[in-house]
């Protein structure tokens, strides 16, 4: 029985363990924190519950895959909820989006005065592009072309001509829609992997598909619980964990791993996945080897700025998730990743489980997850930026929703930059590892094996084929597919 040892406990790692140990691996994971799952956390303060990190649940299947891989049922329980997001802007417009194609196709007709026809175009597009790309650049590795042969392939490259390959996702959208509302609300698809817009790639659209097309979904008890319910699947085959255990090196013997070190002392192995971030896995946990730099050094991606707010009140006007989008969105993206700066208008999101999870608020109360996109970390003043944030944040929500959020602010938390690079070790606190913004960008993040020291692979956001729950679920599986393959598994 081979020995492998994932490093972080993050959706990535646990999806590697379960696939592991699923193989026929005896499986230790280590996660320096406490508890398990990464940003994929909650926090209890009082009798307010919140999800820590990421708030937007699509793409069960790739959950139901695990399962099935592990042999087992799913064991999390989760629907498809009856609305999308609510959509403000500045003039005074609102709508909630439907969580169904064809109504949300006649209701931004009505709302945003575009063509139904050209909705309807430029969403099969998005479907049609997802569902030829996805096997090929999500559900495979691109750094290994014998991988990609196929009809699958050819089918690819005999449509690359949709993909609009010189268009950023702004220019392509402006080649359908003429109402700057519409697209400001695809344009935002672009902060799913922390990248601007402005200069992503016009392929990137297609991450509309999942949510618009396919619809949202949210776990029975919150998005903690796909943490909760993979460390379970973890330990029902097996897997031993090892909390507050920092791995501090990966140990070689040459060009093979030979296990890791902790203030425990080591841990012989003959596999690793690291789901730690890979800049952070290179720098900190093999300082010796070379570093990639030609791809550790791509630009980062945008980090964010989370308030938690228990609020002593209801608001029938606010969903599960809700987007106030400010007036000038290319300046907010330009200010974010030319300026690094915090924008002084920014747009907000809200995410409120206590809508659809009566628990996680006291009755007539509500648990407000605000979320700004702000620039990585490069030394800025979070101290004194945090609360001009808060501030200017409070001040367009109050003239939004005709109250004083002070006066309802009862438990108050903040989430920073400095903290994501601190609590769940990203990287100047990038979300997403790497941004997205240049065309080569798929090809310039990290492959899911080292190409020259048998044993080590890598999961999670920062490596191929990127961030976001369904891809970092691709990553681990990629990762443990090329063990399978190296050890004959």
């Amino acid at each position: 029985m081979k020995k492998a040892i994932v490093i972080g406990s993050g959706i990535g790692g646990l999806a590697a363990a379960v696939r592991l140990a699923k193989i026929g691996c005896s499986v230790d994971l280590f996660e320096a924190n406490p508890f398990i799952g990464g940003k994929i956390n909650n926090k209890q303060m009082g009798e307010y519950r919140f999800d820590t990190g990421p708030s937007v649940f699509t793409a069960p299947n790739y959950i139901e895959d695990l399962y099935a891989f592990a042999n087992k049922p799913c064991q999390l329980p989760y629907k498809k909820i009856g609305e999308g997001f609510r959509y403000f802007y500045p003039d005074g417009t609102r709508f909630t989006l439907p969580n169904s194609r064809e109504e949300q196709v006649n209701l931004l007709s009505e709302k945003l005065g575009e063509n139904p026809v050209t909705l309807n175009q430029y969403l099969d597009k998005a479907a049609r592009n997802y569902k030829l790309i996805a096997p090929l650049f999500i559900e495979k590795s691109l750094h290994n072309f014998k991988s990609l042969l196929g009809w699958k392939l050819v089918k690819a490259l005999l449509n690359i001509r949709q993909y609009a390959l010189s268009e950023t996702m702004h220019s392509e959208n402006k080649n359908f829609f003429f109402n700057p509302k519409t697209l400001q609300f695809f344009n935002r698809f672009a902060t799913y992997n922390g990248s601007d817009p402005y200069k992503a790639p016009a392929m990137l659209n297609m991450i509309s598909h999942l949510e618009v097309n396919e619809g949202i979904y949210l776990p029975e008890k919150g998005m903690q619980q796909i943490s909760s319910a993979l460390g379970k699947l973890c330990k029902d085959l097996g897997v031993k964990f090892h909390l507050n255990e920092k791995v501090e090196e990966i140990e070689l013997n040459g060009k093979d791993i030979s296990g890791i070190r902790t203030k425990n002392g080591l841990y012989s192995a003959d596999i690793i996945v690291s789901n730690m971030d890979i800049n952070f896995t290179y720098e900190k946990l093999m300082p010796k080897v070379k570093i990639p730099r030609n791809i550790l050094k791509q630009e980062k991606s945008s980090s964010a700025v989370v308030f938690y707010w228990g609020i002593k009140k209801e608001f029938p006007e606010l969903g599960l998730h809700n987007v106030f989008f400010n007036s000038d969105y290319r300046d907010e993206f330009n200010t974010i990743f030319d300026d690094k700066q915090i924008y002084f208008d920014p747009s907000i999101y809200i995410n409120i489980t206590s809508k659809e999870v009566p628990g996680d608020a006291p009755k007539g109360c509500e648990n407000w997850f605000v979320m700004v996109n702000v620039p990585h970390n490069v030394g800025q003043d979070w101290k004194e930026a945090i609360p001009t944030l808060r501030n200017i944040i409070i001040s367009r929500l109050n003239k939004e929703l005709k109250v004083d959020l002070n006066t309802l602010i009862e438990v108050e938390d903040v989430m920073s930059p400095v903290s994501i690079e601190k609590d769940y070790f990203g990287k100047m606190g990038a979300i997403y590892g790497n941004a997205s913004n240049n065309k080569f960008a798929a090809f310039y993040r990290h492959s899911n094996k080292h190409k020259s020291i048998k044993g080590l692979y890598f999961a999670g956001v920062s490596v191929h084929p990127g961030g976001g729950i369904p891809l970092a679920l691709n990553a681990a599986k990629l990762a443990v597919e090329y063990a399978k393959k190296d050890f004959k598994l």
